[in-house]
């Protein structure tokens, strides 16, 4: 019997949808195999259903294809609004494409990636989602909607991001006003997941940061902040001990040293400064997830589905 191919509905997926549909299915499909049960996620898994239970949970849809009535053992009711903020100044773009072992992302593309994950996890959830970008300003703040149409435009404006022609080069990070404008501008009590490696291109502001994480928790929003990073380099300056010259992508400030001269100051330093970021989202409620662009993305998902269900209790 021949099938019939919607070729237009084809050409809508996009790459990064399917990406994020495999990411999605294989993340549930690894979970169930886990001893650890309680996430809810509407289609996660399926029991028959016996004389005298409730209808209200029978999965129709698998019903016209078995004509064998299941129940869904874990669908929740209640929807959230999500956003998605993402971190586009320059830092985000490290490491560089040439210094990439096959198949690895930088930063931003590892950014871009989770979101769209998260987005096809929202949709199965029935969770309204939106997308926020931001640099040296913040320059893209979608609606937060739940339509498929509307997770197609956030699936193009991803796209965009990582296939855009822009000089990576240069931008500068404004966290502070944005994520002010993001807590004011945001449905009050939304769930908010930030991804960005928080290197504000004025260290003195760190202060600053942190009164603007602050204002998205007063204004009752739920805040995953992802700690962007390349670990081995970033965080641990695991470099070959021979000569090196780093330069800054936001302000173009070059530097000539021998790593192992400075890795221990380096380290020192690093670890202070997250510490104390990690520290202070601690007494302000705000999920701190270290999330290394080498790990895959698990914890990224896992992490939502944490919250959703301690939101939705």
């Amino acid at each position: 019997m021949p099938v019939n191919i919607d070729r237009q509905r084809l050409q809508q997926v996009s790459q990064l949808e399917l990406f994020a549909r495999e990411v999605v299915e294989g993340f549930i499909v690894g979970m169930h195999k886990s001893p650890f049960h309680g996430f809810s996620v509407e289609f996660a898994e399926h029991r028959q259903y016996n004389r005298g239970d409730s209808t209200r949970h029978i999965d129709w849809k698998l019903y016209g294809r078995t004509d064998k009535l299941y129940l869904k053992k874990y669908e929740e009711e209640t929807n959230l609004r999500a956003r998605i903020v993402i971190d586009t100044s320059s830092s985000m773009y490290y490491p560089e494409k040439d210094a990439l072992p096959g198949g690895g992302m930088n930063k931003l593309e590892f950014s871009v990636y989770s979101a769209a994950a998260l987005i096809e996890l929202l949709r199965k959830q029935r969770d309204a989602v939106g997308l926020s970008f931001f640099d040296q300003e913040l320059w893209k703040h979608t609606e937060t909607k739940t339509s498929m149409a509307h997770h197609r435009y956030l699936y193009d404006e991803l796209e965009s991001l990582i296939q855009s022609d822009v000089e990576q080069t240069g931008r500068t990070t404004a966290a502070v006003e944005s994520l002010h404008h993001i807590a004011e501008d945001t449905h009050r009590r939304s769930l908010v997941f930030i991804f960005s490696d928080m290197m504000d291109s004025e260290p003195e502001r760190q202060e600053s940061v942190f009164d603007a994480l602050q204002h998205l928790r007063h204004n009752k929003h739920e805040v995953v902040l992802f700690h962007v990073n390349h670990k081995s380099t970033e965080m641990d300056f695991d470099f070959e001990n021979r000569p090196y010259r780093f330069i800054d992508p936001e302000s173009g400030e070059e530097l000539r040293i021998q790593p192992n001269e400075v890795r221990e100051a380096y380290r020192e330093s690093a670890e202070s400064y997250y510490a104390e970021l990690a520290q202070r989202c601690g007494q302000y409620r705000i999920d701190f997830v270290p999330s290394d662009i080498t790990e895959g993305f698990n914890g990224v998902l896992t992490q939502y589905l944490i919250k959703r269900r301690i939101l939705t209790r």
